[in-house]
């Protein structure tokens, strides 16, 4: 029986195991994801209990949900090629502007929710011009748009808090309601599990089709179910302890909207013409220009876009607070730049995933809540955090020194397009999941080659 029919016919091969995690390199290489996993299970032990308790994930969710947002939009940015120092500035003049409809201007909470995001785009089509359009590099015009709109915000505010109504607040600090029997857990928390489960099970079974049609290998049919039922297993346990909280919790509603924000930027990210010219925009601008990307359009919207998913998080940041404060957003954009390249993206550009960095964001999130459970102090907290950033960065750095894939890069690597050659994307940072795409104006998306887009 040849290698590939011994593969088809679900044979155990030990070098197959590294597949279980999604990955194609060493099983050291077990990634970011795998750290996300060993720290909740340090902290469990730690904390006696109460890290992985109903309360505490419940907790965690709503207290971060923001910086994950944040981190979805930044990733674009990196991605690019470009950084944004504003984002925290920008949630919170929206976040006050936000507050002051609703308690001086009487704005109904949907109309305001509009006026915010309407606030983001405007920022966002100022800064975009300036990036795009001018040529500013986009850390000056960012900079400048954190002091700007930070001190817009005091000016409006004077430094004041403006309280917002309770029906707004359901955005940061509501929960899925409580409906159908009683059967001791939220039961629309544990559709959602369902809702997960099946499309764990879909998109496998999907994935396996269309490696066949495609003619590619196939993953070992023990790899699929394997890997299914260890997904669905944690899966199907966060949402009994997401429903299982205390009476009036349940899954957050920030987590939901963050939820959906992940589903459709890693669809745009992956499977658009839009998202291919990010890509292809940070990887190589010129050999993109070349191709017919219109890399100042890219750059404009993904700078536009930046400032409206910063503005969401500067809403949600304030309904959960219940008030618009002048502190809103400090230091919220190294939060989430700390996310994304911790996730895997590349200093440079060209690399990157959405998944990859709410990873990242995750990790930093259970890093900060397990110590704060610990009672560690504040100063040793931030000590940690930038080590962790630090260590995450140069794992990446060494690892493409050494001709391996980064820590997402050993992720994914195995979720490229079937028929896809191995090593036709080099084996820099990352660079198996996030090649440097370049779509013509017209045409089939095509990758570029290594020697045209992908930096040397």
């Amino acid at each position: 029986m040849s290698d590939r029919d011994h593969r088809e016919a679900g044979g155990f091969r030990f070098k197959d195991l590294k597949l279980v995690l999604g990955g194609g390199g060493t099983l050291k290489q077990f990634g970011i994801l795998g750290s996300l996993v060993l720290i909740l299970l340090l902290f469990q032990f730690l904390t006696g209990g109460l890290t992985l308790s109903s309360g505490n994930l419940i907790n965690v969710v709503s207290q971060y949900a923001y910086i994950l947002i944040l981190a979805i939009g930044m990733v674009m940015v990196i991605i690019a090629g470009h950084i944004d120092l504003s984002v925290g500035s920008v949630a919170a003049l929206a976040g006050i502007l936000v507050a002051i409809s609703m308690e001086r201007w009487n704005f109904p909470w949907p109309v305001a929710i509009l006026f915010g995001l309407l606030i983001g785009a405007v920022i966002g089509l100022w800064q975009g011009f300036w990036v795009a359009y001018v040529g500013v590099p986009a850390f000056i015009v960012t900079l400048a748009g954190m002091l700007i709109w930070r001190g817009t915000n005091q000016y409006i505010g004077n430094s004041a808090t403006v309280p917002v109504p309770q029906d707004f607040t359901y955005i940061g600090a509501g929960y899925l309601p409580e409906i159908g029997p009683d059967t001791g857990y939220n039961n629309l928390t544990l559709l959602l599990g369902l809702i997960v489960v099946l499309a764990i099970v879909y998109g496998e079974w999907r994935a396996r089709r269309t490696r066949r049609v495609m003619g590619s290998e196939p993953v070992p049919l023990w790899v699929s179910i394997t890997r299914v039922v260890l997904l669905s297993a944690v899966v199907s346990y966060a949402a009994l302890l997401f429903a299982g909280g205390r009476v009036g919790t349940s899954f957050p509603i920030s987590g939901i909207i963050l939820g959906v924000l992940v589903l459709f930027y890693s669809f745009v990210t992956r499977n658009t013409i839009f998202g291919r010219h990010i890509y292809a925009v940070g990887g190589n601008s010129h050999a993109a220009e070349l191709s017919g990307v219109k890399s100042r359009r890219i750059n404009f919207l993904v700078m536009m876009n930046m400032s409206i998913l910063a503005a969401l998080a500067g809403m949600i940041f304030v309904a959960r607070s219940q008030a618009s404060g002048p502190s809103d957003g400090v230091s919220w954009e190294l939060d989430a730049i700390a996310a994304v390249f911790i996730g895997g993206a590349a200093v440079s550009g060209g690399i990157g995933t959405v998944t990859g960095s709410i990873i990242g964001g995750l990790v930093m999130a259970v890093l900060n809540n397990g110590l704060q459970l610990m009672g560690v102090g504040s100063d040793r907290v931030q000590i940690i955090k930038g080590l962790v950033l630090l260590l995450a960065v140069a794992i990446d750095v060494y690892n493409k020194s050494q001709g391996r894939p980064s820590i997402i890069g050993f992720l994914t690597r195995n979720r490229r397009d079937p028929g896809e050659q191995p090593g036709a994307t080099g084996g820099g940072t990352g660079a198996s999941e996030s090649p440097s795409p370049v779509v013509p104006t017209s045409g089939t998306p095509e990758t570029v080659r290594p020697s045209a887009a992908t930096p040397n």
